[in-house]
């Protein structure tokens, strides 16, 4: 059902296509994380003045914020190369040896859902990042052998949506280490008017405004829907995206004025009239509306929970007057203590 949304964060294969043209190349056309931007900045410098290479670097928030843009700035802003790859795609040791010998001076690895590293290829890591050195086995059984590799000085750049499932060891190596937090609306609105003028869109002033309120503070899922938007500007209003067009839009597009669609509005429903408002435990949630827990916690409740619709308690998930308020309900003001 997730790969099916259009306000996924998720990338999806659609993405690859123009994602690449928008994302900017350097700190100063990178919008939003200003107190990220202002310490890499001065990392950045500190390093190329010592003629060094950087700190490893860990990236932690939300999908579809810029952990990877970002990481290709810093190796833009450092003058070096990057190798990019990710967590599930290294199987095995020898994989990861191959990887960190090709690297030169100054590189950087890139590798994003770096918590989704298996143990033992994680373990390699801990002398390359600390020491820049790798052992590696050769031959088998009695004769076999351990030699020590040096590695050129590199730098390492993690990303990851998920920063508790990382071993404490792992994140301990990492010297700089940030959060990427949710965009506000005025962000997304220059994000937008950016990437139209990358596209050649006419958008104006308000049609930008009406889509970075609904984009749940994510710039990939801001720019995908300027894509939708953008078709029907260009069926049926000669291609000028204004808030008119871009309400008309969206709405077809059942993305409602908070960022909420179809799959959002079913499962706080159900958390109202099938469970009437009581706390309800998550796996019962799940099975209610017919969807994996994990998406539900991953996916599902961060932006509801930003927006303060549910609240998690021990008893279980609450949805809070606000969202009540949202849907026009009379919220129920006692009643409430039985956990589902």
């Amino acid at each position: 059902m997730e790969n099916r949304r259009i306000l996924t964060t998720a990338l999806r294969e659609e993405d690859h296509a123009y994602e690449p043209k928008l994302r900017p190349d350097h700190l100063e056309s990178y919008i939003g994380q200003e107190h990220i931007k202002e310490n890499l900045r001065v990392f950045i410098q500190a390093a190329k003045q010592r003629h060094e290479a950087l700190d490893h670097v860990l990236l932690y928030g939300p999908p579809g914020l810029g952990k990877t843009t970002l990481s290709n700035i810093i190796a833009n802003e450092m003058g070096v190369h990057i190798k990019t790859t990710s967590g599930p795609a290294i199987e095995r040791p020898g994989d990861m040896a191959a990887v960190l010998n090709s690297l030169s001076e100054g590189d950087i690895l890139f590798i994003d859902e770096i918590h989704r590293l298996n143990r033992t290829i994680e373990e390699i890591l801990y002398p390359a990042m600390e020491d820049f050195v790798i052992d590696i086995m050769i031959g088998k059984g009695p004769g076999a052998r351990s030699v020590r590799l040096d590695l050129p000085k590199f730098t390492l750049i993690g990303a990851t949506t998920r920063i508790g499932l990382l071993t404490a060891p792992l994140r301990d190596r990492f010297g700089v280490v940030h959060r990427l937090e949710m965009y506000q609306v005025p962000e997304l609105k220059t994000i937008l008017l950016r990437s139209a003028d990358v596209l050649q869109v006419c958008l104006d002033e308000e049609g930008a405004e009406e889509i970075a309120r609904r984009s749940r503070g994510t710039p990939r899922i801001a720019n995908r829907l300027l894509k939708r938007v953008r078709d029907f500007a260009q069926v049926k209003y000669e291609g000028r995206i204004s808030g008119d067009v871009a309400r008309f839009a969206l709405d077809l597009l059942d993305v409602d004025k908070m960022g909420l669609d179809y799959i959002d509005r079913k499962m706080l429903m159900a958390m109202i009239e099938t469970f009437d408002g009581h706390p309800v435990g998550l796996d019962t949630l799940a099975a209610s509306i017919n969807e994996e827990s994990e998406t539900i916690e991953d996916v599902y409740e961060p932006y509801l929970l930003q927006l303060g619709y549910i609240q998690r308690t021990p008893r279980g998930r609450v949805v809070t007057k606000r969202c009540y308020d949202h849907f026009g309900l009379p919220y129920p003001t006692n009643g409430k203590e039985e956990t589902i």
